[in-house]
């Protein structure tokens, strides 16, 4: 079944408050957890044309490449290696404005300047990350941050 989504706003906060509900309705009563997320992979990139969207999950104390929209990826990530690494070991959303300053940023591609990751909790534990890159610098606000984090507070709820 294809999907549309019907999206208002000209501003990404306004934009978030139309997508966010219609991922919603696009889940529905899916249980599997690689169809929900990789359907919103898709649905912000298509929305906000975000150069790569996707998720790293938790398995056997690395990060793994789950579902993911844009070009090819790190397969694995070390705890508290780059930006996603970081999320994950210190449990909290990092927003790098500019990724060559990051230290230890790992470059995937080199087309990405900036990127904000969510972690995404089971319990007390991180079980995934969102990691969204733009090739621009600067792109992401506390408005990005803001409904990321409430996106995945939701999708936790999958895990």
């Amino acid at each position: 079944m294809a999907e549309n989504f019907s999206l208002t706003g000209n501003t990404r906060e306004e934009q978030y408050v139309s997508l966010l509900p219609q991922i919603q309705v696009l889940i529905g009563d899916e249980t599997h957890l690689i169809a929900i997320l990789s359907n919103t992979a898709a649905a912000l990139k298509q929305q906000f044309g975000f150069f790569w969207v996707g998720f790293y999950l938790v398995e056997n104390e690395q990060l793994v490449l789950g579902p993911f929209q844009g070009s090819v990826a790190c397969m694995r990530i070390a705890k508290g290696k780059g930006v996603c690494g970081t999320a994950w070991k210190d449990a909290t959303s990092q927003m790098v404005p500019d990724v060559d300053a990051f230290p230890g940023h790992i470059a995937c591609s080199n087309a990405s300047k900036s990127e904000v990751v969510i972690p995404i909790f089971k319990g007390d534990n991180v079980v995934a990350v969102l990691d969204v890159d733009s090739d621009k610098y600067n792109d992401f606000s506390q408005t990005d941050l803001i409904f990321l984090e409430k996106l995945c507070k939701w999708l936790s709820s999958y895990f």
